[in-house]
C-alpha cells in the first residue's frame, strides 16, 4: 500500500512553512517555480513514493499556503528555510530537484550546504542578460495587482492558456497566481538578484548533478523577453559534470503534465 501525501507546517522565526511529505526510503526534497507551489510536485510525488523515495515538497515562503515573509526574501533566505525543514524532518542529507526558482534556491544549497546534498537536479535554470535581469525587475515592480473591476482573473486564466493542457491545471495555477496577489512578488526580486552571480555561484557545486531543460519552456522564456534560450547553457558551463537532458516539447508546466517521463529520467539518475 503507497502512504498518502500529508500536509503540515513548520514554524519559523519568519512565519509557518507549509509542506508535503511522503513515503519511506532516501529522501528528495523539492522546489518549485515561481509563483506556483508545492502543488507543481502533485504528480510527481506519488511516482517518487512508488519508488522507494521519501519525498518532500515545501511553499516557499510568499507562495502557496506558506506565510509571506517579513522581508523581501534572498535566494539565500530560501535555501536557508530549506534547510531548516530538513533539520526539522530529521534529514541529514538529500537528493534536491528544484525548477526555475526553486532551481536557484536549489544550486544554492549545493553550494552553501555541500554536506546536506546528495545529487542535484536543476530544472530549466534560465540565463538571464542584462535585458531579462531588466524584465524581471518590472515584473517585480508591477506586482500582481488586484484590479475593482475583477479583470485580473481573467488576465491570470489566460495567461498560460496556450500552452498549459487542461482547465483543471489551468485552475490550479491560477489559485497559485493569486495568492501572491496584493504582495510583492518576492521570488522575482531574490532570483532577479542572484542571477548576477549564479555562475559563480554553480561553479563551486561538486556534487553529482543533472541538468534539466524543456525545451518549449525555454523557447517561452524568450518569447516573453526573459531569457535567451542560448544563454541557458551558463549552467552546463558553469557545472561541466553536470549531466545534461533537453526534453522536447517540455513547457512551463511539464512538471504536472509529463510526470511519468520526468519521473523516469530523475530516477535514472538518481539511481545511477
Amino acid at each position: 500500500m503507497v502512504s498518502r501525501i500529508k500536509r503540515a507546517f513548520l514554524d519559523t522565526e519568519d512565519g509557518q512553512i507549509h509542506y508535503r511529505v511522503g513515503g519511506e526510503g532516501k529522501p528528495l526534497l523539492l522546489l518549485h517555480m515561481n509563483p506556483r507551489s508545492s502543488d507543481e510536485y502533485r504528480e510527481l510525488m506519488p511516482i517518487f513514493v512508488q519508488q522507494g523515495r521519501q519525498v518532500i515538497a515545501m511553499d516557499l515562503m510568499g507562495f502557496g499556503d506558506s506565510d509571506k515573509p517579513p522581508r523581501l526574501y534572498s535566494v539565500t533566505d530560501y535555501a536557508k528555510t530549506a534547510i531548516a525543514l530538513l533539520d526539522e524532518l530529521g534529514i541529514e542529507k538529500t537528493d534536491v530537484l528544484g525548477n526555475h526558482t526553486g532551481a536557484f534556491v536549489s544550486g544554492e544549497i549545493a553550494v552553501a550546504y555541500p554536506d546536506r546534498v546528495n545529487k542535484l537536479i536543476l530544472g530549466n535554470v534560465a540565463g538571464f542578460g542584462e535585458a531579462g535581469k531588466a524584465e524581471l525587475m518590472r515584473r517585480f515592480e508591477e506586482g500582481f495587482v488586484i484590479k475593482d473591476d475583477g479583470s485580473h482573473l481573467m488576465e491570470r486564466w489566460l495567461a498560460r492558456s496556450r500552452y498549459v493542457g487542461s482547465a483543471q491545471l489551468n485552475h490550479r495555477w491560477v489559485l497559485d497566481d493569486l495568492k501572491c496577489f496584493g504582495y510583492p512578488l518576492y521570488a522575482v526580486w531574490a532570483v532577479g538578484n542572484y542571477c548576477i552571480d549564479a555562475a559563480e555561484r554553480f561553479r563551486s557545486i561538486q556534487c553529482p548533478t543533472m541538468i534539466l531543460w524543456g525545451i518549449d519552456d525555454v523557447q517561452e522564456f524568450e518569447h516573453l523577453g526573459l531569457a535567451l534560450a542560448k544563454d541557458r547553457y551558463f549552467v552546463s558551463q558553469a557545472i561541466p559534470h553536470g549531466k545534461v537532458v533537453e526534453i522536447q516539447g517540455g513547457t512551463i508546466c511539464m512538471m504536472n503534465q509529463i510526470p511519468e517521463q520526468i519521473s523516469k529520467v530523475v530516477i535514472e539518475f538518481l539511481n545511477e
